[in-house]
């Protein structure tokens, strides 16, 4: 991406694992959230509810400091006013990984090496019309916020993920929901499975660590949810909820050692 920018202007930035010290688990998820605020016009009316407007803090943030960030956004006179999104939307995927995830491994922040396939902030295709309107109508500079890509890792980011994996050291990879097996991990497996299911849909299968012997890359795998289905963000599996709430409530804890 040349110069990509939010709404409003700011950078979108790319998102690594800043604490580049050896890890216990690397944890591959789908793409880099936002912070997010609500639109407002000069009357105080809801332009867009959540509206992506920067870059998150870093990796998996967990919506720290939403308003302070927000607050140091230029907005043109007559355009309105930012004020922070719900909480809900800034944040979440942080706080899940950190609840359900992490903890019930007996895991902290400082214990895992967070990636995402998509490095930095996707738009969401429903705020495109709303966002081009928006900008026509108050003058805005167009952004070139993109949309999600349709392949989320080609060679290239493939191999940037191995790089990090082998720098992080780690022993296990956590992948989050079907994309990273999709795009990342079913490169590497000889059974080639392209989904979470595929490694299992019940309580004895769910939640086990599997091992992955390849010339680029051998480790153990633990294949679990998305944060969305783990925390019931949005749209979530009711199913997919249970097996992972099972999972946290009998099997995690001791997984590690």
């Amino acid at each position: 991406m040349d110069n990509p920018l939010f709404p409003f202007g700011q950078p979108i930035k790319t998102l690594t694992q800043e604490d580049r010290t050896p890890k216990k688990v690397f944890i591959l998820g789908v793409y880099a959230s936002a912070v997010h605020a609500k639109w407002l016009d000069a009357n105080g009316k809801v332009l867009i509810n959540a509206l992506a407007v920067a870059s998150e803090p870093y990796i998996f943030w967990r919506g720290e400091n939403a308003e302070a960030i927000i607050s140091q956004i230029p907005v043109p006179q007559g355009a309105g006013s930012l004020i922070p999104a719900g909480e809900r939307f800034n944040g979440p995927s942080g706080r899940a990984l950190d609840e359900y995830f992490l903890a019930p491994l007996k895991l902290e922040r400082k214990d895992a090496w967070l990636c995402d396939l998509v490095p930095y902030s996707c738009k969401n295709i429903k705020q495109a019309k709303a966002i081009r309107n928006a900008e026509k109508n108050y003058s805005l500079t167009p952004s070139n916020f993109q949309e999600k890509p349709k392949a989320l890792a080609d060679n290239q980011r493939r191999q940037s993920i191995l790089d990090e994996i082998k720098e992080s050291q780690a022993e296990v990879l956590i992948t989050l929901g079907d994309e990273p097996i999709k795009w990342f991990l079913s490169h590497f497996d000889i059974e080639k499975r392209k989904k979470l299911a595929d490694f299992g849909q019940d309580e004895e299968t769910y939640g086990k660590l599997h091992q992955i012997s390849h010339p680029d890359i051998s480790i153990k795998v633990l294949p679990l949810v998305h944060p969305r289905q783990a925390a019931k963000l949005g749209l979530y599996s009711r199913e997919w909820n249970e097996l992972h709430t099972d999972w946290v409530n009998h099997h995690a804890h001791g997984l590690l050692g």
